[in-house]
């Protein structure tokens, strides 16, 4: 059984999608990581993000596993590599080529297959599971969400400033919406939680509600 959560960045999805996880004893599937690892892979190589022909030719090399809290590339654990300010930065660049993202549709649809799993990212409701039994769109004020995000860097020793956040954030969210591939936005039948004024309990209260008659089905 598949459960899709799609959302923009700093609107929980993340945590809730772990934490749901948990409580419905479900494998978690994060496809933000699947997009470092190319991102990784692509910084490493040296590639032009242009580059299509040399793109294609990465792409065709790399085997991304994802067994359970770890992301291999070529059975190299890249697990902590792909946390650096640097991947994420091209990460978020890397998911708006067309290749890229039709690559990682295959992969995540593989990673998925006969399994019971929480599939959280941007595209998964409209694009990379369409026919799931349950979809979610997270979202929250942009303002809360870049606060959510300022507190997580302070906490990591980061300098940066709400205001460059919400830059960051806003230039992120513009990007992700008018791209051609896979634009962020709802699916049709899903439901829309807003959790600017929510715990995460409530969340996943809320989002278990749904999905106990999913599950009974």
């Amino acid at each position: 059984m598949i459960i899709t959560i799609d959302g923009p960045a700093g609107s929980g999805k993340s945590s809730a999608a772990k934490a749901l996880a948990q409580r419905l004893g479900f494998e978690m599937l994060d496809t933000g990581a699947t997009y470092r690892a190319v991102a990784l892979a692509i910084m490493r190589a040296g590639i032009d993000l242009g580059d299509e022909k040399h793109l294609r030719r990465l792409l065709s090399t790399l085997h991304i596993e994802m067994p359970p809290q770890r992301v291999l590339i070529n059975r190299e654990d890249i697990t902590a590599a792909i946390r650096t300010p640097e991947v994420s930065a091209l990460a978020s660049k890397v998911a708006a080529i067309g290749i890229v993202r039709e690559y990682l549709v295959g992969l995540q649809r593989a990673i998925a297959a006969g399994r019971n799993m929480i599939c959280e990212g941007r595209d998964q409701g409209t694009v990379v599971f369409p026919d799931a039994a349950c979809k979610f769109f997270i979202t929250a004020d942009r303002v809360e969400r870049a606060r959510r995000r300022w507190k997580e860097l302070l906490a990591k020793g980061s300098s940066a400033t709400l205001d460059s956040v919400l830059a960051e954030q806003d230039e992120r969210d513009q990007r992700d919406a008018s791209r051609d591939h896979s634009p962020l936005r709802p699916a049709e039948d899903a439901i829309v939680i807003d959790t600017t004024l929510l715990t995460l309990e409530q969340v996943l209260d809320l989002m278990e509600r749904k999905i106990r008659p999913c599950l009974s089905a």
